[in-house]
């Protein structure tokens, strides 16, 4: 028999005051069950990155390379609204095991793929299960822990995010070099059983029934749109010019099948993505941010490492060590943030001291050249990781504030879409100002030729001590120069989340105190599992 809810005079969702019986140590173990399901998503594309030379090289196919990145990205970003809405349908175990499976088959297939087409759609296959690991992991710890006590967790994700993003590299090159690359996918398996037996054996959520049709046609018109935007901005200035009829196309056919879907989505009784939840103020708001975080960070983190290999003489593997300053402040602010939330209830400063944060981390490092040093480069990504560190969980956790329980799972979906969405565009934006301004200077010091031999910005670090040294100076200081070009508009765009945050309401969390004395409300602080309506 479900819980039922009850709205206050103001509206605000009031939870079950009991809950599931469990223990704390129980919702802790729940949540470490969780993590490993995220750092398996997180930690693959990090792993098969540092394998692909290896793979090109074995199965050929280089003009097919980025489609198996494409492939994955695609299906992830297409997916992920998809399996929030099915969480909200017919209970997230299931559905969230089930994406589970999906992921570990897609990984045990591109183990094995004999050509490049293969592993393409295999890697298709996975990334139609990883859309379904991130919702399900976001939305569970909705519906598991009250808001205001979620801030106990953010060090987590923060701590698997920064362990995927320094380990990935490092494991994935010994994985390569000692048993080959198809164990770069194999790795996922024992990890994937891992993730399912403890999921299957802690996770204790109320089945779900729904009598409601899917919502097959927005559902479509939302794939169609999405997959649009991630191939005109993956494409977009490499395989074809920005103006070119491949790209313009794209970006019409997304006008039209996301203005279809809006309008598809006013008129149906059970939509994918209900749009009354962006009539929350708050929650329209942090899906911005949230679209400028992804912005920045995939950003940064796209053409850091190229800078400190090219411009300071890292290796590939010292380049990701080199990023800790950022990844480690970012770990430890998360950290800080979700305990002074959980004792507190306050949220709004740590949004706008974030983006305050990533505004100045961008502006401090586009003061890069070829004479910064690694000192002042970690000093630099400190202050960008202390700003992403503040808001890469407290966005989710508005997000989620900001929704009923019954659309836990649409809300969690949405939030990570637009983020999603943010890194793709910030990568291909950046990219193309990077990769113009690298050719530009190119051209100003060594001539049309030289501008031309720079590959597009492609060139192989490794290939930079064989140059003459006329050229290896010219080309340190061309991808100087496009860095600074990078983060200086990365600082312009955070402004945009800066000043959106200003606009955030700070709307008590739920699972907090109400209107008890101070006795009472330090009472009802403890840890407790949030009881999740049955229907």
């Amino acid at each position: 028999m479900g819980m039922s809810r009850t709205a206050t005079p103001t509206g605000e969702i009031q939870e079950p005051a009991q809950g599931t019986g469990k223990q704390p140590a129980s919702v802790r173990m729940v949540v470490f069950a969780l993590m490993i399901a995220m750092l398996l998503a997180m930690l693959d594309n990090m792993i098969v990155g540092t394998a692909m030379p290896t793979i090109v090289g074995e199965l050929g196919g280089l003009s097919h390379l980025s489609w198996v990145v494409t492939a994955y990205t695609l299906a992830t970003a297409a997916s992920t609204p998809i399996w929030g809405k099915l969480g909200d349908m017919y209970g997230r175990k299931g559905v969230f095991l089930t994406s589970i499976v999906i992921f570990l088959v897609g990984s045990a297939l591109s183990g094995m793929a004999q050509d490049m087409g293969q592993l393409i759609g295999f890697r298709a296959v996975q990334g139609l299960g990883a859309g379904g690991l991130m919702v399900g992991v976001m939305a569970i710890i909705g519906d598991l822990v009250p808001p205001r006590e979620r801030g106990k967790f953010q060090g987590m994700m923060a701590g698997v995010m920064a362990v995927a993003m320094i380990g990935g590299p490092l494991v994935g090159g010994t994985i390569t070099d000692h048993l080959g690359w198809r164990w770069s996918f194999y790795i996922n398996l024992p990890l994937g059983a891992i993730a399912l037996i403890m999921v299957t054996a802690v996770l204790h959520l109320p089945k779900k029934r729904s009598q409601t049709r899917i919502d097959y046609a927005g559902a479509a018109l939302l794939t169609i749109g999405i997959t649009s935007l991630v191939l005109l901005t993956t494409w977009g200035g490499t395989e074809y010019d920005w103006l070119s009829k491949q790209i313009v196309g794209l970006g019409v056919l997304a006008v039209v099948a996301l203005a279809a879907f809006v309008v598809v989505e006013t008129k149906v009784s059970d939509p994918i993505i209900p749009l009354r939840i962006f009539r929350n103020a708050n929650f329209s708001l942090v899906t911005v941010v949230g679209f400028l975080v992804g912005f920045v960070m995939f950003g940064s983190m796209t053409f850091l490492p190229l800078f400190q290999q090219t411009v300071q003489g890292a290796s590939a593997t010292n380049s990701g060590l080199l990023l800790l300053p950022m990844l480690l402040a970012m770990m430890a602010v998360s950290l800080i943030a979700g305990r002074v939330t959980t004792q507190s209830g306050k949220y709004k400063i740590f949004v706008t001291g974030g983006a305050a944060l990533i505004t100045i981390g961008m502006a401090l490092l586009s003061l890069m050249d070829v004479g910064t040093t690694r000192f002042t480069s970690g000093l630099y990504m400190a202050v960008l990781g202390a700003g992403m560190g503040f808001l890469m969980q407290t966005t989710m956790l508005i997000a989620q504030n900001s929704v009923e329980m019954k659309d836990m799972g649409v809300g969690s979906s949405s939030a990570t879409l637009f983020r999603t969405i943010g890194g793709s565009f910030g990568v291909a934006i950046l990219g193309a100002l990077f990769t113009n301004q690298v050719t530009s200077t190119m051209t100003t010091r060594l001539g049309a030729a030289a501008g031309k031999m720079s590959g597009g910005a492609q060139m192989d670090p490794k290939k930079l001590p064989s140059l003459p040294p006329v050229v290896k100076d010219a080309y340190a200081h061309a991808v100087a120069s496009g860095a600074h070009q990078v983060f200086l508009w990365g600082a312009i765009v955070s402004v945009i989340g800066f000043v959106a945050a200003w606009f955030l309401k700070e709307v008590p969390l739920r699972g907090g105190p109400s209107t008890k004395s101070a006795d009472a409300d330090a009472d009802a602080a403890v840890e407790r599992p949030m009881v999740v309506e049955a229907v």
